[in-house]
């Protein structure tokens, strides 16, 4: 039986061949038009029951085959895979895109939407109704058949393009390989990281130390090399990455240029002004207007604190390092070394206390805490042997939800992190599916047979995900359309994974989830308040770089022309001259680079971030209030936030949490950024 097509449980990853996909994925789609076709000709009323239920079970049925091949080609990416998926994408991709244009089906909606049933369903089941009505109009129900044939080729060809530059970018990525035989060049990393670099150069039949743009290889160089050639070098090739500065097939310029047409042309075929207007029709924010005057009032805030950080990190560099100049490729140096100086402590030191059980012990604990909830070992069929699952059960030991953490970079793996949904929570026949997860980073894999160390940004960024993966496994809703993350506006999405991220500065928290690798002992208190003094060290340069980012993406998507005299990197020149204080090289070739709106479902939407960071840093304002600890309010977010899913608007759910409205007040203290 080929392995896609069994939902009796989990994925049957070792199982599962290139071979697989297309047979696949051809039989679950040909079930599906079929049950379209019958229900269109049913002439009986639509009903939840007779109509909605039975498109939710093969849809469910689609996704589950196609959610492990998609995973597959992230992490464990192989020329065989990547032919399967990028043949079989623009397949689904058109069915998806026919169904969200079929007018009869649309129609069926509208007349269950009109109907007496449904003011006697329940809120879940109303709202799944009306984002459907919503997505047949966005999907293109109302367009005449010439303008729905071009919306066909538009939603394929993205599909095409984006998928490609998203193998541009691994391709190019692990393309790059810089090997030093010269111990005397590579002054200043840690042994942690040259026990790294010396064991890849073997693995590779080369001496010395070999060095790659993978996070865990590049960062460090970036951060302690007192190399100042090599900090150039690793850093000009990671900054033109994908772009015409290396293999053309690889360059993902003229994709960014078609996928930005496209996107624009697609708006204005539903009746759009622009791209941007499009993107926000299904989340919190209402017009571009909205977003950028909300980012520029933002970067005029942390204006003033960007260049005192600048002005500061200059003079140092001056007087201490005895570089004249601060160029892009010494930032994150000085930045560390002024940071040891200022706070005596280096961000090595604190890394040393923070091994992957004692991590994972303290963020279990940390739920058990908040939810009442217990985390355990358990097992499953694995992609990849350094992969671990676990169950979470309630306090009477039932099973509430599975997950799946792939912690480790690896050169078949895209780089970042990200929380995706290998089943959804909803009610079947046998009672309720328990939702299960994947949670994948790129830290640094054990090396020297001893047990991996995260840096304290790698917790903050496991603390994010697993936020993300509380909000889909957590879920109380019994509806697939609006269970979990379903449904969830995109802007408010990160409100769980960014609350999550407070608790890494919680010394009761951190206390519980640290111990030494060699000696044993817990994270110093004054250590610890050394940390804490750093928390915010640069904050003002940070937040400007989020700024630039969701500046330049929502007026790329709203007020710029592909192709209409102005390029992509101009626009981000235009960008940088308004918010930023300091301008890489003209070398730097950013956008080819940044999947999340070329390839991650963030175009038009970067700005969430920051709009979900005010959400999330008043939501944690109440803990601080009440005990950050404190499992009654623990019980308030759950019920009120990661329980509701997407069922109702997430202004109502954050109101019903908070009681009002949010202010900005929060995110500006948590940041530094208040006088």
């Amino acid at each position: 039986m080929n392995p896609l097509l069994d939902f009796t449980g989990l994925p049957r990853f070792a199982e599962i061949l290139p071979e697989h996909v297309a047979p696949a994925i051809e039989k679950l789609l040909g079930e599906c038009r079929e049950l379209t076709a019958y229900l269109l000709a049913d002439k009986k009323p639509p009903t939840w029951q007779n109509f909605v239920a039975p498109m939710e079970d093969a849809h469910e049925r689609l996704s589950r085959a196609w959610g492990p091949v998609g995973h597959l080609n992230a992490v464990m990416n192989s020329p065989e895979l990547r032919e399967a998926y990028n043949a079989t994408l623009p397949v689904i991709t058109q069915y998806y895109a026919e169904l969200g244009q079929n007018l009869a089906l649309f129609e069926k909606f509208k007349v269950l939407r009109n109907s007496p049933e449904f003011e006697t369903l329940s809120v879940a089941r109303k709202k799944i109704i009306e984002n459907d009505l919503r997505d047949f109009r966005l999907g293109g129900a109302e367009l005449p058949d010439d303008k729905k044939a071009r919306y066909l080729a538009i939603q394929e060809r993205q599909s095409e393009l984006t998928s490609r530059f998203s193998d541009n970018l691994l391709d190019a990525t692990n393309d790059y390989t810089l090997v030093i035989e010269d111990r005397d060049d590579l002054q200043g990393l840690p042994a942690d990281v040259l026990q790294a670099a010396q064991e890849a150069a073997a693995a590779a039949e080369k001496s010395g130390w070999l060095f790659t743009l993978k996070a865990p290889s590049y960062m460090p160089v970036m951060q302690f090399a007192d190399n100042r050639q090599l900090r150039e070098k690793m850093y000009r090739a990671y900054a033109t990455r994908a772009s015409e500065f290396g293999k053309a097939e690889w360059d993902n310029s003229p994709l960014m240029d078609e996928i930005v047409k496209l996107r624009g042309e697609e708006a204005r075929l539903l009746g759009f002004a622009n791209f941007g207007e499009l993107s926000l029709a299904a989340k919190m924010a209402e017009t571009p207007k909205q977003v950028a005057d909300f980012m520029r009032e933002l970067a005029q805030r942390a204006r003033p604190f960007a260049e005192k950080d600048l002005t500061e990190m200059r003079e140092f560099a001056r007087a201490e390092l005895g570089l004249d100049e601060l160029h892009s490729w010494d930032v994150t140096y000085v930045s560390e070394k002024l940071r040891e100086k200022r706070y005596a402590f280096s961000e090595q030191e604190v890394k040393q206390y923070f091994p992957e059980d004692a991590v994972l012990a303290g963020l279990f604990g940390l739920i058990e805490t908040l939810y009442g909830l217990h985390i355990v070992a358990s097992t499953a069929p694995v992609w990849h042997e350094s992969v671990r699952f676990f169950d979470i059960r309630d306090e009477q030991g039932a099973l509430v939800g599975q997950f799946y953490f792939d912690l480790y970079a690896r050169s078949s793996k895209r780089g970042g992190a990200w929380m995706d949904d290998v089943i959804t929570r909803r009610r079947k026949d046998y009672g309720i599916q328990t939702p299960v997860a994947y949670m994948n980073c790129n830290f640094a894999a054990p090396v020297g047979g001893k047990a991996a160390v995260f840096t304290h940004d790698d917790v903050i960024t496991l603390f994010h995900e697993f936020g993300h993966g509380l909000h889909h496994l957590l879920t109380e809703v019994e509806d697939l359309g609006v269970s979990g993350i379903n449904g969830v506006e995109w802007d408010a999405v990160e409100l769980p994974s960014q609350f999550m991220e407070n608790y890494c500065w919680e010394w009761e928290v951190l206390c519980d989830m640290t111990r030494h690798v060699e000696t044993g002992d817990a994270l110093p208190r004054e250590l610890f308040d050394k940390m804490l003094a750093a928390k915010n060290f640069q904050s003002g340069l940070q937040t400007l770089r989020q700024i630039e980012f969701a500046l330049f993406d929502m007026l790329m998507h709203s007020a710029f022309e592909a192709g209409g005299g102005k390029t992509i990197l101009q626009l981000l020149d235009e960008v940088r001259a308004e918010v930023a204080v300091m301008i890489p090289p003209e070398f730097n070739r950013f956008p080819q680079s940044f999947s999340h709106i070329f390839a991650g479902g963030y175009g038009a939407g970067y700005y969430s971030y920051k709009w979900a960071e005010v959400l999330s840093s008043d939501a944690y304002s109440l803990f601080e209030e009440h005990g950050v600890l404190n499992p009654d309010v623990g019980a308030r977010f759950r019920s009120e936030i990661l329980a509701v899913g997407g069922s109702r608007g997430a202004m109502e759910s954050f109101v019903a949490f908070r009681g009002r409205e949010p202010g900005i007040e929060a995110l500006l203290r948590h940041n530094g950024l208040t006088a």
